[in-house]
Parts: structure tokens; sequence; C-alpha cells
């Protein structure tokens, strides 16, 4: 009785198998998603690793074929900061794109302005150390805005940079205080700021010879942190200058790892100081 079960589950396993056979073909698992191009390498002649961060798969890494032909049929639309919905077959290692139809054509756009491309380009970098193969949804559509708003030049591109980077890693778990205190929660406001405590610090737990900051500064934080752009706009380059050298202090510590796209970022500030 056992060996008759047995070989009719051998008898299914087999049924089944021959039912992934198409034309001669074995089948494999497709999928489809939104995704936003963080980064690109060459492969081979004429092929391309595409890095995305997905709306519902995560980070994912897949091949393009010919995309780097003149001919090819993806065209622009698997550059870095473009947004597409992909359909992919999944792989052994890499999985490989079969379709792309543009979402959101932001790369020519951004690429038009330095300011811009260089803020992009730490947005995605920062959004490919954030996220892993798990997907969130919250950290697809953040970036996707930002590169929308990066392309439309709604607001300015250091602004638009400082407060995606702020609001990326709150997502991640990494919130800043810029009210009450980052340390034990008494209600601010407060003029010490420690990026190593999350924030603004009051008198009792700051450190001997922690930096003060101004409450122009401390306010355009705390405007980009929650999106108030009406009052960001408002500021003028000497409190934003200082508040993108926080930010970005803030964000080195919690990657770890410096950012090399910032480094280019910091550079055009300098230029254009």
């Amino acid at each position: 009785m056992r060996g008759a079960v047995a070989s009719s589950a051998t008898a299914q396993s087999a049924a089944s198998g021959d039912c992934r056979r198409e034309a001669g073909y074995w089948s494999v698992p497709v999928y489809r998603d939104e995704a936003v191009v963080l980064r690109t390498h060459k492969l081979g002649e004429a092929d391309r690793i595409v890095t995305m961060l997905t709306r519902q798969h995560g980070k994912v890494r897949a091949v393009a074929k010919g995309v780097r032909r003149t001919a090819s049929k993806f065209g622009s639309r698997l550059e870095p900061f473009m947004v597409a919905d992909v359909q992919l077959y999944e792989g052994r290692s890499l999985d490989v794109v079969t379709q792309a139809e543009s979402l959101g054509a932001y790369g020519a756009l951004i690429a038009d302005d330095y300011a811009s491309y260089t803020a992009a380009n730490a947005m995605v970098e920062t959004a490919d150390r954030l996220t892993e193969a798990e997907a969130s949804l919250q950290q697809y559509l953040l970036l996707v805005g930002a590169l929308r708003s990066l392309s439309k030049r709604e607001h300015g591109a250091s602004l638009t940079l400082d407060s995606y980077l702020l609001r990326a890693l709150s997502l991640a778990g990494w919130a800043p205080s810029f009210l009450d205190c980052s340390r034990c929660g008494t209600a601010g406001p407060h003029d010490h700021l420690v990026v190593q405590l999350g924030g603004v610090v009051c008198d009792d737990c700051a450190p001997q010879g922690a930096p003060r900051l101004d409450a122009q500064t401390i306010a355009l934080l705390g405007a980009l942190l929650t999106g108030d752009w009406a009052a960001a706009d408002e500021t003028d380059d000497n409190t934003r200058s200082k508040a993108s050298g926080v930010v970005a202090a803030y964000t080195q510590w919690h990657l770890e790892r410096g950012l090399r796209s910032l480094q280019h970022v910091q550079h055009e500030r300098k230029a254009n100081g």
C-alpha cells in the first residue's frame, strides 16, 4: 500500500513537472512590479546589471539584456532615477528584465541640473544602503516622491535632499529629535545638538563642550523632517548650509560608512557658496 502511495506521488510530481513545459522549454516564475533604478553596471558586450528598489519586492538586482545596444527595446527606461513598470523572471543568482514601461521619466530632467544630479545620486545611494530584499513600501514611495520633486525643481535641491535623508533614516528606525531632548525626553526647545545622541539634548544631558545651534537652523531641521515646505522654502542660504552640515553628519554617523556621493554634493555647495 505504501509503495502504491509513493508511486502515485511520483506520478503526480512528474505530471506537475510536465505541466511546466511549454513549447519544449521549462517555464520560469515571472513577476511584475514598479521599480526605481538605483544604479547600473556593465555586463559583457551589451548587457547591464540593474539594481532597483521595487514597490513590493524590496531591492532587486537583475540583468537587462541588450540594453546598451542602440536599438534596445528598453531605451532609457532602465537608467538611474527612472521609474518603470517592469516584468522579470527569476534566475538562479540574478533575475532577468523582460519588459519595462516608463512610469516616471526623471533621469534626463535631473541630469540637466548639476545640483539636482548630485542630490539624486546621494538619494539613490542612501536607498541602496538602507534597503535589502524585504519590501519597504514607505522607502520606495519616499524615494520616488523625492526624485519627482527634484525633476520638477519644486524646492532647492539641497532642501529636497536633506529632507529625504532625515525621513529615510527615520523610516529605518533612526528618527532624530529637533524639539524634545533625544536622550531623556525633556520638553524642548533645546539648542545643544549631538548627532551621536540622536538630535538636540537638554543642558543636563549635553556632554561637555557639546555645540549649540541657533534656533533658525533647528527650526529648519524640524521643518525638513516633517515636510513643512512653506517654512523650509523661506530660509536663507546660511541657515540651509548649517542644516545640511548637521544632516550630513547625522547620515554618516548612522550609515557608518560614508556616502561617496555626499562628497560631490558638498563640493557643489562650496563651489556655489
